[in-house]
């Protein structure tokens, strides 16, 4: 059998701390839980890609390209959350772009499984506003292991961190192992079948009210689009890489089908773009 990719992310790191409560930071826990799930998928077969195993800063941004550049099968990021106040709550949740599709399964059976190691079940938040759910191009997850505030949720990570390692694990491995025994599409935002695409777009498919974007730039090396999609990311636009071998595509996204991407064209043109509107 060939076993997917897992990407793992520690959330956070540098001098982004993430959340902390009296010296206990965030991106250490986030770090330490990420490499021993890691650990345990490797060693049961699973080829795994970390977006880091040390104490550095990345951007979402940069994390969810990693995940897409290495060809991923599925994106499972690390973090713990936190409240107004100290022992206000208490539980895991895991989070979604959308509820749906493999994804949502995954979120819900790590859900279940950290609920048998002590943890509340908190459910699975919906989040259309975080780069690492919205720009990976595989599932993907945000595990919020208890709230790093609350004591209850701090001894329990620690006293059953092997446990909590391991049911991590575990969701993984039965959910990909379904998925895989079952296959299906999963609807991702972000999902595309570049390998497919003839380049030939008939009338209907053009007037289509959705996946259109505008080509900012077209490079043999990953490392020039990657330069140029956080150049525009920094200026507030939303932005992928796309894989169309042997190049790397730097594409604007945009809303509003043709006349929505038209109005976003014009103002890449005005901040000095050369631009091509692309179907998607």
């Amino acid at each position: 059998m060939v076993y997917p990719t897992i990407i793992i992310d520690a959330g956070h790191g540098g001098y982004d701390n993430g959340a902390s409560d009296n010296g206990r930071l965030e991106k250490d826990d986030n770090l330490r839980l990420a490499l021993a799930v890691g650990n345990i998928l490797t060693a049961d077969g699973f080829p795994v890609i970390y977006t880091r195993t040390e104490d550095i800063y990345q951007r979402p941004i940069e994390k969810a390209m990693i995940a897409n550049e290495n060809g991923g099968d599925y994106f499972v990021s690390f973090h713990r959350n936190s409240s107004p106040q100290r022992n206000e709550y208490s539980g895991v949740q895991t989070l979604v772009y959308a509820d749906e599709g493999v994804k949502g399964q995954l979120a819900r059976n790590i859900n279940r499984e950290l609920g048998k190691v002590g943890f509340a079940d908190l459910g699975v938040p919906v989040r259309t506003n975080l780069v690492v759910l919205k720009r990976t191009e595989m599932p993907a997850v945000l595990i919020e292991t208890g709230f790093i505030n609350t004591d209850a949720d701090n001894v329990l990570f620690d006293e059953r961190f092997e446990d909590i390692a391991a049911a991590i694990a575990r969701a993984i491995e039965e959910t990909v192992g379904d998925s895989y025994a079952n296959p299906q599409n999963d609807s991702d935002e972000w999902k595309n079948d570049n390998d497919n695409n003839s380049g030939k777009y008939d009338d209907q498919a053009m007037l289509r009210d959705k996946d259109f974007g505008v080509q900012v730039g077209l490079y043999t090396r990953y490392e020039n689009a990657l330069y140029q999609a956080m150049e525009l990311e920094g200026k507030g636009y939303d932005v992928r890489i796309v894989n169309r071998r042997p190049f790397y595509a730097v594409v604007v996204e945009t809303d509003g089908g043709l006349d929505g991407a038209g109005q976003i064209e014009r103002k890449l043109e005005r901040d000095g773009y050369d631009t091509l509107i692309v179907n998607l």
